[in-house]
């Protein structure tokens, strides 16, 4: 008796604190509160978006190429040869 008695006094409790938690997270309370943050983010986002310093496009023409035929320094290698270690 005791056990089931328990039990339901468990039950009862998860039951109680979900309900509360959905009564408060859906309530237009927290609605008010949250639409108000975001519009204090988007207001902050934008005073710091105007005072950003704008920097001078310095990477023009710095690359160069370079012609070098590396088809000469490279050594063929056969496959067959590196797993049997013969030279």
């Amino acid at each position: 008796m005791i056990k089931e008695l328990k039990y339901i006094f468990y039950i009862l409790t998860i039951f109680v604190f979900v309900f509360v938690i959905g009564k408060n997270y859906f309530s237009d309370q927290n609605i008010k509160k949250s639409y108000r943050s975001l519009d204090i983010v988007e207001s902050k986002i934008d005073n710091y978006s105007e005072n950003l310093n704008i920097l001078k496009n310095d990477t023009s023409n710095i690359i160069e190429y370079i012609e070098n035929d590396e088809s000469l320094k490279k050594k063929n290698y056969s496959f067959w040869k590196l797993i049997t270690n013969e030279d």
